[in-house]
């Protein structure tokens, strides 16, 4: 193991994304405030893959692994204030959509990728679980699809497009970009204006 920790992700960076949110129109119709808002989740989805990757190469511990996640965790998922409701609103949906993808990493981190069960599976249930409001399962589900995309298998993001628009649907956005991340964790270059 090597002692000299590396920065996933900063406080200031997650700033940096809530600062231009701030400064721009937002029209979530819109293509380019569409692709701000995906960069934003991708961007923290980016930092988590690695944290996984360098977990499963024997750069972190399962202790620092842990720790690095929920300091991001920490950073992302704290309340965002803004005076306009629509970005509240859309913010809390990217918050709602990264809450899976942590707790997914934090669940295959300390567990693995869940033993039985495919991810349509996993996402079916959730979905069944949502309609009877019991939400914590319908996350735990969710969650546990999750441990599977980073274990390499394929969500079929068509399976978004059939859910019905809810905590579910947010939460299998999140695990997209994780798996979209875990394939290429490249960083999102915040764009130069």
């Amino acid at each position: 193991m090597s002692n000299e920790p590396r920065e996933y992700y900063t406080a200031e960076r997650w700033q940096n994304w809530i600062g231009r949110l701030r400064e721009e129109e937002i029209d979530p119709e819109d293509e380019d405030s569409a692709r701000l808002l995906l960069n934003l989740q991708d961007d923290t989805a980016i930092a988590v893959a690695k944290i996984i990757t360098d977990y499963d190469d024997d750069v972190l511990d399962e202790e620092t692994a842990i720790s690095e996640l929920e300091e991001i965790q920490q950073v992302v998922l704290s309340e965002v204030e803004f005076d306009d409701e629509e970005k509240a609103m859309l913010i809390d949906g990217v918050q709602t959509s990264l809450m899976c993808v942590f707790h997914a990493a934090q669940e295959f981190v300390v567990g693995g990728p869940a033993e039985d069960g495919s991810i349509e599976e996993y996402i079916e249930a959730a979905a069944d679980a949502e309609q009877q409001d019991e939400l914590d399962a319908a996350l735990g589900y969710c969650v546990q699809a999750g441990t599977l995309v980073i274990d390499g298998q394929e969500l079929d993001i068509g399976m978004a497009d059939e859910l019905e628009f809810g905590l579910v649907a947010e939460w299998v956005n999140g695990i997209d970009s994780l798996q979209t991340a875990m394939r290429d964790p490249e960083v999102v270059e915040e764009e130069e204006e």
